[in-house]
This record gives structure tokens, sequence and C-alpha cells, in this order.
């Protein structure tokens, strides 16, 4: 197959499409959705919670939290958790939490049986290290957003995500991971601002979500 990198140990690819062509042939799958999924989860495993990733936030988000016995985290500014990693920052140590997430989530239930975590700029060596327990094969599948339309929108944060992600992993780099890292490099000295900067960045900074990025 020509899309599935398979003649490298670290491949990447954006989104479903990203998923469907190299899961099946990857030891372990790393999602990252900067802004915010992963960047949720990194903070809520780290505080002691446990998360649930779920696709969509409506009735079957809430009868799916009822079922387990967890919390459902509600849509931004307006409950106690949400998909804003600002939000977390104090959860409590054992709660047990379902984040739904259009994109981070969605592709985090879509890898099957393979081992997946979840990446983000907080954590890629973290990640990093734990993924090469699992094998050679690792995929980065930088998450990406949606346009209107329902298109995969390539978002410049998750790019960024990939690159720290497959600079701390030893193994034959595709031409896609090393441009993921040659961009990482790029804006490593100027992160915060690159990141504020971006699209999404500009995005959560207008809607008064600063302290998400």
């Amino acid at each position: 197959m020509y899309f599935d990198q398979a003649n490298f140990d670290i491949r990447c690819e954006w989104g479903q499409q990203g998923i469907e062509q190299l899961t099946a042939i990857s030891d372990v799958v790393i999602i990252v959705d900067v802004l915010s999924f992963s960047t949720c989860v990194e903070i809520a495993t780290s505080r002691g919670a446990t998360v649930f990733p779920y696709r969509w936030r409506d009735h079957t988000a809430k009868e799916f939290a009822q079922t387990i016995d967890a919390e459902l985290a509600e849509k931004r500014g307006t409950s106690r958790y949400s998909l804003s990693p600002e939000s977390l920052l104090q959860i409590d140590n054992g709660t047990r939490l379902v984040l739904p997430s259009p994109n981070g989530a969605t592709l985090s239930l879509a890898t099957g049986t393979t081992p997946t975590l979840a990446g983000c700029l907080r954590n890629c060596r973290a990640v990093a290290l734990a993924a090469q327990q699992f094998g050679q094969s690792i995929t980065i599948v930088p998450a990406g957003e949606r346009w209107p339309d329902g298109s995969l929108r390539p978002a410049f944060e998750d790019l960024v995500g990939a690159g720290a992600m497959a600079s701390h992993l030893n193994g034959r780099l595709s031409p896609e991971s090393q441009a993921a890292v040659a961009v990482y490099q790029s804006v490593q000295s100027n992160l915060f601002d690159a990141i504020q900067q971006c699209s999404s960045g500009r995005e959560l900074v207008e809607i008064g979500f600063e302290q998400d990025v």
C-alpha cells in the first residue's frame, strides 16, 4: 500500500484516514489533539482521574456516564469540567470523567484493540517513552480540526505536537514524521507564541479561553 509508510518505524498521518491506513500495521498509536483533548487527558490523569473518551456531547454521553458512574464533561464554561484544560487543573483524585470530543476522542475510539496513547506538548517525552514499550512500529496521528462541511482542517498545533512526539522516538522516521519534527524544531524556541498565534490558539483567545492555550 502506497500510503501506509510501512518501510518506516515512526509514521505520521492525519485524522481518521491515517488511522484506517496505519493502525493495522502498528504496535501502538499516538493521538495528538493539542487543543484540547490530549491536553485534557494529560492534566486529568496526572491528577489521578480516569478519562473515558466519547464522541458526541449529547444525551447518549449522559447516559453512558451514568452507566459507568462517571461525571460528564460539558461545554466550555458551562460546568465544573469540560474540554477546557484549565477546568481540569483542580480535578479530584479518583474522578471518573467522560470526555466527549469530535476529534481526539473519536480517533481514540477508532483504533480498535491497538494500544492507544494521548499525546500533547506537555507529555511528549513521557508518551514517546511509553510508546516504545509496545514495539517499534509507532503511528502518530495528528487529529486536526473540522471545517464547517465536516472535512479535515489540518491544525498547526497538532502538527507541532506530532513533531514533538517524533523527536523523542527512536527508529526510522518516515518523511512525513521528519517533516513534523522539522516544524516542531522551527518553533521550539518560541513555542507559546506560535501556539497562541495559530488559528486554533487565536480562536480560544478570542472566545475567552486564553488559559487553555
